[in-house]
């Protein structure tokens, strides 16, 4: 017996997949304009609709897509079938949001973090997870999922966090995923903060629709979210995208982070921007000096963009996406480093790829942990729903 053959209960669980994922994407939608997007004909599309209102995941649309719908049946998610909590764990800031089905953000909350280890990081998770379901006043069981932005590596077998960064101290080697289900009593999702971003760019940001592109964050670190045929790619051990050791060997200090700019700094003796401080520089002064035309300044902006430049070149060389996204707290300044690194691209690559500026800056991971919780939930309220209405 042929087991791989789609029987008719499985080619209908694929009909309504279809149909209810292009009501997600494309609401308020009519049942022919489904049928035309999805290439499924029109009686099957409303047995398909049907099931999915029986199971409360669709219903039938006030407006359409231009107002009144003057006749026209449209359809659209149920909004309230579940909601998602999304929380980005960064340098300085935890930031956090609840979202419904629809992809409306209900709550958003950013907590600032003032040196808090990973004891104390987990402290605030969890205030703050109680703070955000209050403010959209829901019942703590209506969170299908919580998605974790993290700084590092989540090993896929272990689920253990690797090379993570110094400015959370306490992360390295824990199975923080667990420890932060167990505070919350839910289920826990963790991931690289910037695969997150990377996600969060495709579904609202500067990257939406494009199947193959690279998120570059520059900030207290450096690292790459890569999408390719419109997945993200982790790699087998869950670290793609640690981009800094794909220079390993070089002889040249190629580091744009924030470090590598206080490096940089320091090397050409810059004096400070207003009072002649010392090492280490912030680096977020010499951007502002260099805005006002300070020699020194100026000099270290750009060879911080020759560095970025640097990161982007293999990434362009192997993976030929069709757009680098750059954002971090030193990548989003756009004004002083996209011109210099677009120009050097084109000098030194073929087929460079298109650079832009993050267009949801410091929000990027947190709507990537929202967007990866949605999808999650869908999958889980649609399995549940039919499950319960459909029993053996």
């Amino acid at each position: 017996m042929d087991l791989t053959r789609a029987t008719p209960p499985l080619l209908k669980h694929m009909n309504e997949r279809t149909v209810l994922e292009a009501i997600r994407a494309g609401a308020p939608i009519s049942r022919a304009e489904i049928s035309r997007r999805v290439g499924i004909s029109k009686p099957t599309v409303s047995l398909a609709l049907r099931a999915l209102e029986d199971t409360g995941l669709v219903r039938e649309a006030v407006h359409g897509p231009d107002g009144p719908s003057y006749g026209a049946v449209f359809f659209e998610p149920v909004p309230d079938a579940a909601f998602v909590l999304g929380l980005d764990l960064g340098s300085r800031f935890l930031r956090g949001a609840v979202a419904d089905l629809a992809g409306r953000i209900r709550a958003r909350q950013d907590v600032e973090l003032r040196g808090a280890d990973a004891d104390g990081a987990l402290d605030a998770i969890a205030t703050l997870h109680r703070s955000l379901i209050d403010g959209a006043s829901l019942p703590v069981e209506r969170i299908d999922g919580v998605v974790l932005g993290i700084p590092g590596v989540v090993e896929p077998l272990t689920e253990t966090l690797r090379l993570t960064q110094p400015h959370i101290a306490g992360l390295e080697g824990r199975a923080y995923a667990a420890e932060v289900g167990e505070r919350l009593e839910a289920s826990v999702t963790l991931d690289n903060d910037i695969n997150l971003a990377a996600v969060g760019e495709r579904w609202a940001g500067v990257a939406r629709g494009i199947d193959d592109f690279a998120f570059l964050s520059v900030g207290t670190g450096t690292g790459v979210g890569l999408v390719l045929g419109g997945e993200l790619h982790r790699g087998a051990q869950g670290a793609a995208g640690e981009i800094d050791w794909a220079l390993a060997g070089s002889a040249d200090e190629l580091d744009p982070s924030a470090e590598g700019v206080a490096s940089l700094a320091a090397e050409v003796a810059w004096p400070g921007e207003v009072d002649g401080s010392s090492p280490p520089y912030d680096a977020r002064d010499i951007f502002t000096a260099a805005r006002r035309s300070d020699p020194l300044a100026r000099a270290i902006v750009e060879r911080i963009a020759r560095r970025i430049a640097a990161h982007i070149a293999p990434i362009a060389a192997v993976a030929d996406p069709e757009l680098v996204v750059l954002g971090g707290g030193l990548g989003m300044n756009g004004d002083l480093l996209l011109e210099p690194v677009r120009a050097l691209l084109r000098d030194w690559l073929p087929y460079p790829p298109r650079v832009e500026i993050s267009s949801l800056g410091e929000s990027a991971v947190l709507m990537g942990a929202v967007a990866t919780g949605l999808q999650a939930a869908l999958d889980n309220v649609f399995v549940t729903r039919r499950a319960v209405s459909s029993p053996l």
